[in-house]
């Protein structure tokens, strides 16, 4: 789960994390409070910016500095309800229903601070490198020494030496190392803590009076382990996300939108993995990752069949089923009803396999649905491709 820019900052502070003030409005008059709040503390220029769960968004206009009312309003006012356009949301752009209205600073160097997963030293790392402001793919790809790594242990986190080495990587000195240790400890305690799959700050800064601020301010949380965390859960912003996603998740379906035109439902990931290669392997594109799990009954198959048949890309679906855990008459019985009460206008291809196939396979065939059957996966993807490509 993604949230804002705001609430991770609001989280981040909670730690120790020394973080660029404001408030987020959803109104431009509200906007303009805050502006007005900023200059009674003092601050002669403000930057607003646009918060949506996307990266990028100075490429996209959505973050400009301020220094009067008039100008607050104007730019909160274009801001506010604009589709942002961002090399991370893709040509139709996501819109913006709320803006950060922060403090302005006198910045001196900026650098990039993160923790993530590495899964190849099966542990969280803390990644420190002295150019920030930019993408760190694209340090990682052209300079990789200039990221410094550092391993955590997860029950004891980051460590002191490891922190002032962190500090020492970045070039901070004095002052500035005694408040950057306390600042990445709070950041890692944070990331433990609340299980995290990211926590970034791209970029920490330095300013001319010497404070070591996160002027942004990026969190991911492992959706699996929301259930410890009720008050993280509630900052989930249903706007941000896939429709399709959103429901998805209300029967406990693991749905993930892709580019192609055949739908796929497949319980199983690897299993739905393997079945969207096979469909590449016989030229076509797959339209989702759709999961139905071990456990769904016939309303989650009904569920599944809304939402393939509500992306208006969805040419052909193929429905792959394994029945281990899950039975293939169950299966059956779910497709049928999901076929019946759905109006399906589009090719259908199921192949089922497993326990209690040759019952689910009878109820199929007798369920006189217009819908092929496949003994295999690799006959099943030849099939639907081939009834997308027929009525291309």
């Amino acid at each position: 789960m993604k949230i804002h820019e705001y609430q991770a900052k609001e989280i981040l502070q909670r730690y120790g994390v020394r973080v660029q003030g404001g408030q987020v409005a959803e109104t431009v008059e509200e906007a303009v409070a805050a502006w007005r709040r900023l200059q009674e503390a003092g601050h002669e220029l403000a930057v607003i910016k646009a918060q949506i769960h996307a990266g990028g968004r100075g490429k996209g206009g959505g973050v400009q500095l301020v220094r009067s009312e008039e100008e607050v309003r104007e730019v909160a006012g274009a801001m506010l309800g604009r589709m942002l356009k961002t090399p991370q949301t893709g040509p139709e752009g996501q819109k913006v229903r709320k803006v950060f209205v922060a403090e302005g600073l006198d910045l001196d160097r900026e650098f990039y601070v993160g923790v993530v997963l590495d899964r190849a030293r099966a542990c969280p790392v803390l990644m420190v490198s002295a150019e920030g402001g930019v993408e760190i793919e694209e340090v990682a790809r052209e300079r990789p020494e200039a990221i410094l790594k550092l391993a955590l242990d997860v029950d004891r986190g980051l460590q002191p030496f490891q922190a002032r080495r962190a500090a020492f990587f970045l070039g901070l000195r004095g002052e500035e190392m005694k408040k950057a240790v306390p600042f990445l400890t709070g950041l890692v305690r944070a990331w433990l803590e609340l299980d995290c799959s990211l926590a970034e700050i791209n970029p920490l800064v330095v300013t001319r009076q010497g404070e070591v601020v996160a002027l942004d301010a990026k969190m991911n949380f492992d959706g699996n382990a929301l259930y410890r965390h009720p008050e993280l859960a509630a900052m989930r912003d249903l706007h941000e996300e896939d429709p399709r996603e959103v429901e998805a998740s209300k029967y406990g379906l693991n749905y993930i939108a892709l580019d192609g035109n055949i739908g796929c439902m497949v319980n199983g990931a690897g299993l739905a993995m393997a079945t969207m290669d096979t469909i590449q392997l016989h030229g076509g594109r797959p339209a989702n990752f759709l999961d139905v799990g071990g456990g769904a009954d016939e309303q989650a198959i009904t569920a599944a069949f809304r939402i393939l048949l509500g992306d208006a890309q969805v040419k052909g679906i193929l429905v792959n089923i394994f029945g281990g855990i899950m039975r293939c008459d169950v299966i059956a019985r779910g497709v049928i009803a999901a076929a019946r009460n759905v109006s399906l206008d589009r090719p259908l291809v199921v192949r089922l396999e497993g326990t209690n196939v040759e019952e689910g396979r009878r109820l199929l065939e007798e369920s006189g649905l217009p819908l092929t059957p496949a003994a295999s996966l690799d006959e099943a993807a030849r099939l639907v491709c081939e009834a997308v490509h027929a009525t291309a």
